[in-house]
């Protein structure tokens, strides 16, 4: 028998073949409640990434996700929703899946044992990124080829993983063991590790460009504005955050093309949008401290 829990068996689901429709679901939901618990185990660990991450950020900096199969697919799908949500540059956080974009729709055989070809795409990695190896298991050679040229070029290294025993976890500066137990179908982890993975993955990239002043409050000030419901958030982000109506919000937002965080500044202190763009460079483009700057002006 395999020593690895994500190769377990769940003593709690062994009958779920003979289960109805909604008892299945309540055996899934039971087995999901798992996983917020355990995310909130490794709170320390996460609070720990997210700030090595942003401060690899601030010193120019980029987040780079590795992974193989779900882990790999779910590392790509954070990284691409930065852009939008933050205005964060594409390259700004990268995800990597074994076997290349291919396998984000079909499985490449082989490619998570393939130690050369993850010390291959490592070789993106400089001294100023973090390396974040994402796996259930915590032991593709993938991961292991990926973490050994990270450490060769200096680059901070996190291992995500929901197993203990992970020798991921030894080739790491700091790692993030969320333990979620057996899966509710003995070895498919795209399910509560999955999931698992999902949650912490969300932490870190927000958690990291809120440290970097990419929101205001609980806003997402850096946001790219691309389409209808994009437009009309931003319109009443700036209405909120200014204390204008919405015609008064979009009127701004087109004069400075859509620029949520000049916007508010033209409106709340009576800038000209150069004069927004100029303050906001001195301040390192955080909004909260080019409010603050003009406040004590």
């Amino acid at each position: 028998m395999s020593d690895i829990i994500t190769e377990f068996r769940n003593e709690n689901t062994k009958d779920i073949d003979l289960l109805s429709t909604i008892d299945i679901v309540r055996k899934i939901n039971e087995e999901d409640q798992i996983v917020a618990r355990a995310v909130e185990d490794e709170s320390t660990n996460i609070a720990r990434a997210i700030d090595i991450i942003a401060k690899q950020f601030l010193q120019g900096g980029k987040l780079y996700y590795f992974g193989a199969g779900t882990s790999g697919r779910l590392g790509v799908l954070d990284a691409s929703e930065c852009p939008p949500t933050f205005g964060a540059n594409p390259d700004m956080v990268q995800g990597f899946i074994a076997g290349g974009d291919s396998a984000l729709r079909v499985s490449v055989e082989g490619a998570e044992d393939n130690f050369d070809l993850g010390a291959e795409d490592a070789q993106i990695l400089t001294e100023k990124d973090v390396c974040v190896a994402i796996s259930a298991s915590g032991n593709p050679k993938y991961l292991l080829g990926v973490l050994s040229e990270a450490e060769k070029i200096g680059c901070k290294t996190i291992a995500l993983t929901c197993n203990h025993k992970a020798a991921i976890l030894e080739e790491v500066g700091l790692g993030i063991c969320v333990e979620v137990g057996p899966e509710v179908i003995a070895g498919s982890s795209r399910m509560k590790a999955g999931t698992a993975q999902k949650m912490v993955l969300n932490m870190l990239t927000t958690g990291s460009m809120i440290k970097i002043g990419k929101t205001y409050e609980n806003f997402m000030i850096d946001l790219m504005p691309t389409n209808e419901k994009l437009k009309d958030r931003a319109i009443r982000i700036v209405s909120e955050i200014a204390k204008v109506n919405a015609s008064t919000a979009l009127k701004t937002l087109l004069e400075c093309n859509w620029k949520v965080k000049e916007s508010i500044l033209m409106l709340q202190c009576d800038l000209t949008y150069d004069e927004a763009r100029e303050t906001l460079r001195k301040n390192c483009g955080v909004l909260r401290r080019a409010l603050a700057s003009l406040a004590n002006a």
